[in-house]
């Protein structure tokens, strides 16, 4: 079960070429993506959730000031006392640059999870390069998917 992405494309070295100028890439699943996944990942957000997380994360990027990214800015943005969702990347290395995060979400009581990829987050935002951390603050245009994700990401169990 594996999805396929179909693309034009003219350096066909690393896919299968089928016919003339079209390649066929395979996508990664859910499970593929787990196995990169760190050990301190806890709690990892499910198949659905994640969905939700990066459907959240699109529509939070249209509205400029709701969408933090990057390791530095979420840190800083926490610290400050901004509230929000943290989604983190599961597939960080080396894991030390953000294992703290966590922990400064459990004191400040913000919700947060993690997902099996920061190429996905990445994506979600709109850009190529992945990202390994973002702070999603509420905002109107959103807030019925905020206020589902956010209560689903309370119900996770953290890991004491």
């Amino acid at each position: 079960m594996v999805k396929v992405k179909v693309e034009r494309s003219e350096d066909a070295d690393a896919s299968v070429q089928v016919s003339g100028d079209v390649t066929i890439k395979e996508e990664e699943t859910y499970d593929d993506k787990l196995v990169f996944v760190n050990a301190i990942a806890k709690p990892m957000a499910g198949k659905k959730l994640s969905k939700k997380c990066y459907k959240l994360v699109k529509k939070a990027m249209k509205h400029k000031t709701y969408l933090r990214n990057g390791l530095k800015d979420v840190q800083t943005r926490l610290r400050k006392g901004e509230t929000g969702i943290c989604i983190f990347a599961g597939d960080v290395t080396p894991v030390d640059i953000m294992c703290h995060l966590p922990a400064v979400c459990e004191e400040k009581g913000i919700p947060y999870a993690y997902t099996p990829s920061r190429a996905d987050l990445g994506a979600a935002m709109g850009v190529k390069r992945g990202t390994v951390a973002l702070l999603v603050r509420q905002n109107d245009d959103y807030k019925d998917l905020y206020d589902e994700v956010k209560e689903e990401l309370s119900a996770l169990n953290i890991p004491v």
